[in-house]
């Protein structure tokens, strides 16, 4: 055995291997920081930059139907390829779903550019590939995020990710601004559109740059548990075996799917719908900005070391009971000043009323940023094995994406803003409430168990050390301990 690695004795009896950190430009390389880093930077040029043009309202553009329209085509197919994404990861590996998802935002971009007034059909078209594709993207991303840290830096590594994802927004909302802020018009010029379409394609290529999964090793020296790509028979099974012997996670299906059906009454029921082109800008500006924030506010109460996990879990919670109540009660008092017919687009960032208005759209910000955030935090309590995780991802994904599909597809109809509105609110709700018995019945100090399929098709559970309690050990020794021989001769080459 090298100096690498060393052997210790696991639970069922076999040898398990923690390994000794890597010297050098190699270990800064292959340190899960970095790799979640560059998973970041490839969210911060696709999926961030999407955010930053749909948060426009309408998605920049004048004709706010087409744009809804799209955005059923993106969610609806989302929701299909979400469910199964976690099966492709499994299958073809995490590097390259990660890649194949980020095409698709590529094209979408492009697709919106304003040069043809009848290119309705192809904007909506490419929505649809997008969603087959972010799928895949986000199917990759949670994979990759939930497995790499220990238990205690989860949500450090959350707040990392999604600091560097929401720059997307950031950035591209900044050129929207720089670009429009002298404009009184509808839409975004088509300049920025094009400076997207140059980033996404960047972002199409930065997984090729990042590490293999088999042969990252974590900070305590424990390694990654990765699927070894076994048949589409055993990948779907596995999905099958996800749902069954673990049901909890059925409890934060209400959760996932309304996490992002707040987004329609918040970019075009309230910033597509009562400000100009410059207010808008400045407002998706501060949204993103205040995502950062969000996330990494909620990241030190996820990973305080004062609270036990479950006391993390019930704070987060009530967090963002808090958190929902206190925006909608002030967004209701603006919400019925207007409706569909009565909104006019006018609001302009010199108006004395735009004051409160973007406070709260920063407030809204903040609330996403801390839901999507604790909603990732939740499922990386439930498992450490890269494999579920990918399962337990694209059912967040899938679900995620059927309630944005049907709430949009409201917006294209036109349901008054006010239902909308009270749809939002209930649901975020009912999202919470849902949640709490897992969190009571589910979540514990350590993870229990691992209900892992290998690629013969076996299921096997492995037990874990209570981590929480024994002082000056990392949380994180535990999933890793089931992987191939190729995997083991990966790590000992490294």
């Amino acid at each position: 055995m090298s100096d690498h690695e060393k052997g210790i004795g696991s639970d069922d009896g076999s040898a398990r291997v923690v390994y000794g950190q890597r010297k050098g430009l190699k270990r800064f390389y292959y340190h899960p920081t970095t790799q979640v880093c560059l998973l970041g930077f490839v969210c911060f040029m696709c999926p961030g930059l999407f955010n930053a043009v749909n948060g426009l309202g309408g998605g920049g553009q004048l004709d706010l139907t087409t744009s809804a329209n799209a955005n059923v085509a993106v969610y609806a197919t989302f929701a299909i390829g979400g469910f199964f994404a976690g099966s492709i990861n499994n299958t073809i590996g995490s590097k390259r779903t990660l890649q194949l998802g980020s095409f698709g935002y590529c094209l979408y971009i492009g697709s919106a550019i304003n040069i043809h007034p009848g290119a309705g059909a192809f904007v909506i078209t490419a929505g649809a590939i997008l969603g087959l594709c972010a799928g895949l993207l986000w199917a990759a991303q949670g994979a990759l995020m939930l497995a790499y840290p220990t238990e205690s830096e989860k949500g450090r590594f959350i707040a990392i990710f999604w600091g560097i994802f929401n720059l997307g927004g950031v950035v591209g909302a900044a050129v929207s601004l720089g670009q429009n802020f002298h404009s009184e018009a509808g839409s975004v010029n088509n300049g920025t559109y094009i400076g997207f379409l140059v980033l996404t394609g960047i972002g199409i290529f930065i997984p090729t740059l990042m590490a293999d999964p088999k042969r990252m090793v974590r900070t305590d020296g424990t390694t990654v548990r990765v699927p070894t790509h076994p048949s589409w028979k055993v990948q779907l099974y596995g999905l099958w075996v996800t749902l069954t012997t673990d049901p909890m996670i059925l409890l934060l299906f209400p959760m996932f799917f309304c996490s992002n059906w707040f987004y329609t009454w918040q970019f075009n029921d309230y910033n597509g719908a009562i400000f100009n082109i410059r207010a808008r800008s400045l407002n998706n500006f501060v949204y993103w900005t205040s995502q950062i924030i969000g996330s990494l506010a909620i990241s030190f109460l996820l990973d305080y070391k004062g609270l036990t996990r479950r006391a993390r879990a019930f704070s987060s919670w009530a967090v963002l009971f808090v958190m929902i109540f206190a925006t909608h009660i002030w967004a209701y008092f603006y919400q019925r000043d207007y409706t569909r017919q009565t909104a006019t687009k006018t609001i302009d960032i010199y108006d004395a009323e735009f004051v409160g208005k973007i406070w709260l759209y920063i407030f809204f910000g903040l609330l996403d940023a801390m839901w999507q955030s604790t909603a990732y935090w939740y499922m990386g309590a439930m498992s450490n094995d890269a494999g579920k995780l990918a399962h337990f991802v694209g059912f967040y994904k899938s679900l995620q994406s059927a309630g944005a599909a049907g709430i949009w597809r409201a917006d294209a109809v036109g349901l008054p803003y006010m239902n909308i509105f009270i749809s939002t609110w209930v649901l975020l709700v009912a999202g919470l409430l849902f949640a709490l018995p897992m969190l009571y019945l589910r979540v514990q100090n350590h993870t229990v168990e691992e209900i892992i399929v290998e690629d013969v098709g076996r299921v096997r559970t492995v037990e874990t050390k209570n981590l929480d309690t024994v002082p000056n050990k990392s949380e994180g020794s535990h999933s890793s301990h089931l992987y191939g021989p190729e995997q083991t001769e990966n790590h000992a080459q490294a």
